[in-house]
Formats: C-alpha cells, sequence, structure tokens
C-alpha cells in the first residue's frame, strides 16, 4: 500500500491509497490514481516490481482519482486495464488517440476471476457504491478485499498505515467515514446486497481506496453499521430539487 504519495502542491486533492500486488514476478496495481501520483508511485513500485513486469491494471471505476494517469501507464507498459464495461468506452477519454486500442478489458456486472502466477485476484460486484459500474477486488491469497469507497475515512496519512482493528476504535473513528457514505453511496438497499454478499466471503482485511483499513472485529462492526445506514437517495427530498431564480428576475 501507497497511501502518502499525495503531497506537496496536491495536499487540497483527496488522500488515495495505491496498491500492488507482486505474486511470482507478476505485478498489478490496484487503483493507481492520477496524475498528481504517477512519477512518485513509480518510483515507489521500483522497490518491489521492475516496471516491465506491471501486467495488470484495475479500476474499481472510473473517477480520476483511480485511473486519471491511464494514458501514461499505457504509455510505458504492456498492461491492460480491467474496469466495468459501463466503463470500457469512457476511459480511454483519459488517452491520447489510439492509446488504448485492445488495452482495455470490461469486467461483466456478475464479476470475474482474474488468474495471476499462484493466485487469483476477484473482481468482486459493488455497483452504485458509489459508481453505476463499480467493483472491488478480492485477493485469494491474503484473503484482502480492496473496497474502493467502501469503508473509506477520511484522516491524516501518518495514521493510515494503522488498522483500526476493534469494535470499540472503530466506532471511535465512524466521524470520519459517516459523511463520506452518506453522500457518496447511492442507497441503503445496495448497502445491505453487498454486506449479505461480504458476510459469505472470507474477508481478513478491508482495505479501501482512502484513508485507514480494518481488521478483525472492526470489519463485522462496519458491516452492522453500512447495512442500516440511510445515505445518498435515502436522505434527498422534493426539497433538494428546486429551481432558485434570483430574486427580481
Amino acid at each position: 500500500m501507497f497511501n502518502d504519495l499525495v503531497t506537496g502542491s496536491a495536499e487540497d486533492a483527496v488522500q488515495a491509497n495505491q496498491f500492488l500486488i507482486v505474486s511470482h514476478g507478476q505485478g498489478a496495481l490496484i487503483d493507481p490514481s492520477g496524475n498528481i501520483t504517477y512519477n512518485a508511485l513509480t518510483l515507489a513500485m521500483q522497490k518491489y516490481l521492475p516496471k516491465k513486469n506491471l501486467e495488470f491494471l484495475f479500476a474499481s471505476h472510473q473517477d480520476p482519482d483511480i485511473i486519471g494517469a491511464l494514458d501514461k501507464w499505457l504509455y510505458s507498459t504492456e498492461c491492460h486495464l480491467y474496469v466495468s464495461q459501463l466503463w470500457a468506452r469512457f476511459v480511454p477519454h483519459f488517452c491520447n488517440l489510439n492509446r488504448a486500442d485492445g488495452r482495455i478489458i470490461g469486467i461483466p456486472d456478475e464479476g470475474m476471476p482474474v488468474p495471476m502466477l499462484g493466485s487469483t485476484l476477484y473482481a468482486v460486484p459493488a455497483h452504485f457504491l458509489h459508481a453505476e459500474g463499480n467493483f472491488q477486488f478480492y485477493d485469494s491469497t491474503s484473503k484482502i478485499l480492496f473496497s474502493g469507497d467502501m469503508g473509506a475515512s477520511l484522516v491524516e496519512a501518518k495514521t493510515i498505515a494503522m488498522p483500526i482493528t476493534t469494535k470499540a476504535e472503530f466506532y471511535e473513528q465512524l466521524h470520519t467515514m459517516s459523511g463520506f457514505h452518506k453522500r457518496y453511496m447511492v442507497s441503503n438497499k445496495v448497502c445491505r446486497f453487498w454486506v449479505n454478499m461480504v458476510r459469505q466471503m472470507d474477508v481478513a482485511m478491508l482495505v479501501p481506496q482512502h484513508g485507514r483499513y480494518l481488521t478483525g472485529e472492526a470489519i463485522p462492526a462496519f458491516l452492522d453499521w453500512i447495512e442500516n445506514l440511510q445515505c445518498g437517495i435515502d436522505l434527498f427530498s422534493q426539497e433538494h430539487y428546486r429551481f432558485r431564480p434570483i430574486a427580481g428576475r
């Protein structure tokens, strides 16, 4: 995990985590982020993997903090991008003409396994959490669920490497999560569908794209909370859809 690359002139940008998986010399990047992290991420990952051995890019959805530097990755490597089939024809707009030709693999709505050397990475459905076509990625070896925006917290980068491990600590940190989830997750209905799925999985760590990760009893505590959260369109009414003309005009 690289969690402190949004620094310096980019301090007003949202903090983002990037994830490198290396299996038998083969590399995959999950949510590699945008232009402001590209150079720093390239240097940081070289400690663990030669750039020429990077074969996979995985994007949970289409946002610029997820895949804004796609053109640079496709130019400098031979890797392919896996992204929801809903976004497969949109993300080439991040690239120069023809750069993405034959390099984008659309993930079907039900998800898919992606074999790596010695392991399998699963694209797991997380639609409308928050994007229309949204996936999380489950590593069958480490049993980590890379959960994208689910579980995200808005905290200082220096705290991110410390996991949230207990139910008590989860609720102490809830103020860093609740506002984000209430606005960015689309509805309680899809949160409940997602929770039902995750409870059937063997998840040792729940690792979001923003903020701290969860282990131990913090994972079921988060599932219990998000399962009952009113969010997104649950909280909107006609009052949020009013035209407000300038007085006197």
